[in-house]
C-alpha cells in the first residue's frame, strides 16, 4: 500500500506526525531485555508437580524480582541434568550452582547429615524440626560447609519414608527377611534394611521406576510425595505405613558460584529459599495426610504396622551402636537430646 503524497510528492504532515508518533512505541517494543548478571541453575531429581519444585519457582520468581533482574535461576527438575550422585559432582566442581539432594544421599559427601535418617528415631514432625531447627541442624550445616559447599537456608522435608511392594505385604519386620528392596545410595538405609533381614539394593532414583518394572527388586522405599508423583503405584501392590526413616532435602550451593554473588544478593536468595521451604514443609506434611487414601484409590493396599515392633528389632541389631560409633560422640548425643534415648 503507497503512502498518500502531496502535490511536492513529499508525505502529508499528518501521515508524518502519524509515523514519527508511532516510532518510539516500536523502539520499546523492540528492545532487547536487559541481561542478567548472573545466570544459575538449580537441579532437582523430584517431579515438576512435588512441592520441592512448585516453592523453588515461587523462591525463584521472588528472587528474579527483588534482585531486578540480576540473577536469573532456571530449574531443572526430575534428574534433567543427571543423576543425584552425579549432581552432587556436579555442583561441587560448579557445573551447576543449586541442587536440592536428600539428606539420606548427602550423607555420602557429609557423614553428619546422616544424623536425620536414623531408624525409627522420630516419632513425628514436631521431634524432627526440634533437632533440624536447633543444634544438631546447626552442626550438620557446619558439616556440609567443611565439605566445601553452601547450605543456602534451613533444611526442607522430604518426608517420612514409607514401604512399597508388588509381591509381599510388609506388615511385621519378619516380613522383610529376604525382601529384594531399592534404597537411594546411602549406606544408612542399607544399613537400616540389612539389620532387619532385606535384600538391599542401591539404585539411583531415575532409575527406581523401570527396577521396579522389570522385578529387579520387589519393592521400595520413599515419602508419600514421592510415591504419587512419580506414579509408583503403576507397579506396585502394598503400601506399608512404617515410617522408618524421616528424611529430609538440603539446598546446596557452589561455593565459588555463592561468593560470586553480592552480600545483599546471597541475603536475597537466603531469605527466599528460607520462606519456600517453610511452605514446601507444610505442603509435605499436608499431602502426607491425604495421599495415604489418594494412593488406595490407585490400587495400593494400605497395610498398617505396628512402629515399635520394627524399633524392637533393630535395637535387638548392632544398628544403633554401629552408627553410634560412626557419627561419633557430638553428633549422636545432640540427636539423643531430640528424641531420646536409642542404645
Amino acid at each position: 500500500m503507497h503512502q498518500k503524497n502531496d502535490a511536492t510528492g513529499a508525505p502529508t504532515r499528518r501521515r508524518l506526525i502519524a509515523a514519527t508518533a508511532a516510532l518510539p512505541l516500536v523502539t520499546v517494543l523492540t528492545r532487547p531485555a536487559r541481561a542478567a548478571e548472573f545466570n544459575y541453575k538449580l537441579a532437582t531429581g523430584q517431579a515438576p508437580s512435588h512441592p520441592v519444585n512448585l516453592r523453588a519457582q515461587q523462591a525463584i520468581g521472588q528472587i528474579q524480582e527483588e534482585t531486578h533482574g540480576k540473577l536469573e535461576i532456571k530449574l531443572f527438575p526430575s534428574n534433567q541434568l543427571g543423576s543425584d550422585t552425579d549432581l552432587l559432582t556436579q555442583v561441587r566442581i560448579g557445573g551447576v550452582q543449586f541442587f536440592n539432594l536428600a539428606t539420606s544421599i548427602l550423607a555420602t559427601l557429609v557423614p553428619a547429615s546422616g544424623l536425620g535418617n536414623v531408624g525409627f528415631a522420630f516419632a513425628d514432625y514436631p521431634a524432627v524440626w526440634k533437632a533440624m531447627d536447633g543444634a544438631l541442624g546447626d552442626y550438620i550445616r557446619a558439616g556440609i560447609v567443611k565439605a566445601g559447599l553452601i547450605p543456602v537456608s534451613n533444611i526442607w522435608d522430604n518426608g517420612f519414608r514409607q514401604i512399597t511392594s508388588s509381591t509381599r505385604k510388609i506388615s511385621t519386620p519378619e516380613d522383610l527377611h529376604g525382601f529384594k528392596i531399592r534404597v537411594p545410595p546411602a549406606p544408612i538405609l542399607t544399613s537400616l534394611f540389612e539389620s532387619l533381614g532385606a535384600a538391599a539394593t542401591p539404585i539411583n532414583f531415575n532409575e527406581l521406576y523401570s527396577a521396579l518394572q522389570t522385578k529387579l527388586v520387589e519393592g521400595q522405599e520413599n515419602p508419600l510425595p514421592i510415591i504419587a508423583t512419580t506414579k509408583l503405584y503403576e507397579v506396585q501392590k502394598y503400601l506399608s505405613m512404617t515410617s522408618h526413616v524421616w528424611d529430609g532435602y538440603q539446598i546446596l550451593g557452589n561455593r565459588r558460584a555463592w561468593h560470586a554473588l553480592p552480600e545483599e544478593t546471597r541475603g536475597i536468595v537466603s531469605k527466599a529459599f528460607a520462606k519456600a521451604g517453610l511452605a514446601e514443609r507444610a505442603d509435605v506434611a499436608q499431602l502426607s495426610q491425604t495421599l495415604e487414601q489418594q494412593l488406595a484409590g490407585k490400587g495400593l493396599e494400605v497395610v498398617p504396622v505396628d512402629r515399635a515392633n520394627f524399633r524392637t528389632a533393630l535395637q535387638k541389631t548392632n544398628f544403633y551402636q554401629t552408627w553410634k560409633m560412626k557419627f561419633g560422640t557430638q553428633g549422636w548425643s545432640l540427636l539423643e537430646d531430640s528424641v531420646g534415648r536409642l542404645t
